[in-house]
């Protein structure tokens, strides 16, 4: 009898049902913190690396043991506690880059214990990748000339009486000064964690491991320096409204999803294997 009670208190399961509510929860309120800091550009990278972080999952639910031990169970809960803790206060960036990272080992913690962690290590990469760009964001190379080249470039080819020098473009009516924050380098650094989510769901080549992530970096930079354009375009007085709709969050929001769609159709394209000639 004393030796039944002792194996419950060490195995415990979860119904799937449970999990899929814990997890439905933890991703509401992390995506709910993102409207409320108005944090537009990261919520739709958030619901990017969410889906295909959920996508793995789904392919392999049949395979996936709802079981743990009390200790697991415990460290997941805390973690879990944790998050729905630092949830009531405001959010950093930080919080908002790692917390599905942290959620998703939580949430692994309590499905299948430490042992069942190997079973998630593509999920957790997926999710890492989208925390892992602020190690880097405040080293990154100011790329601004490039962008305003580029940019140039685009309004020249487009027929527009455009100027630069340095890194402001002048039109007749108007001009930008493309500053480091506006270069598009976070959008590229955001777009090789995308690059490298992708590859994390099914098996590549070395070939399409060193393309994917040059088309993931040249799609953010490319549609970044569109806005940049756009911008200067819309600096003159008399288009004021359409300048500061495309510098805020919600024109970075357009930015970011645009970049993300154009590069999910690009993905099939450059993941499909080339069939071996006869």
């Amino acid at each position: 009898m004393q030796g039944d009670y002792s194996f419950t208190l060490k195995r415990i399961k979860i119904p799937l049902l449970g999990l899929l509510a814990i997890a439905a929860t933890l991703l509401a309120i992390h995506l709910t913190l993102h409207l409320k800091e108005e944090k537009y550009a990261h919520l739709a990278l958030s619901v990017a690396f969410w889906s295909i972080a959920g996508l793995v999952i789904w392919n392999k639910r049949e395979q996936i043991e709802s079981e743990c031990n009390l200790f697991s169970f415990c460290l997941g809960g805390v973690i879990i506690a944790g998050i729905l803790f630092k949830s009531l206060s405001l959010p950093s960036s930080n919080f908002l880059g790692f917390a599905p990272v942290i959620i998703a080992l939580g949430l692994a913690l309590v499905t299948s214990g430490i042992g069942g962690l190997k079973n998630y290590r593509r999920e957790l990469l997926i999710l890492f990748c989208l925390g892992a760009p602020r190690f880097v964001m405040y080293n990154l190379p100011d790329i601004s000339p490039l962008t305003a080249g580029f940019s140039f470039l685009v309004l020249l080819s487009s027929g527009f009486d455009v100027a630069i020098q340095n890194v402001t473009i002048a039109l007749p009516n108007g001009a930008v000064e493309v500053v480091a924050a506006c270069s598009g380098m976070n959008l590229v650094v955001y777009m090789l964690g995308l690059a490298v989510a992708a590859l994390a769901i099914s098996p590549t080549t070395w070939q399409q491991k060193i393309i994917l992530p040059i088309v993931a970096a040249i799609t953010g930079f490319v549609v970044n320096g569109l806005r940049v354009a756009l911008l200067a375009v819309f600096s003159s007085p008399q288009h004021e409204h359409a300048f500061h709709f495309w510098h805020s969050q919600e024109g970075s929001l357009i930015v970011v999803g645009a970049s993300i769609v154009l590069f999910g159709l690009l993905c099939p394209l450059l993941l499909t294997k080339k069939k071996a000639l006869r």
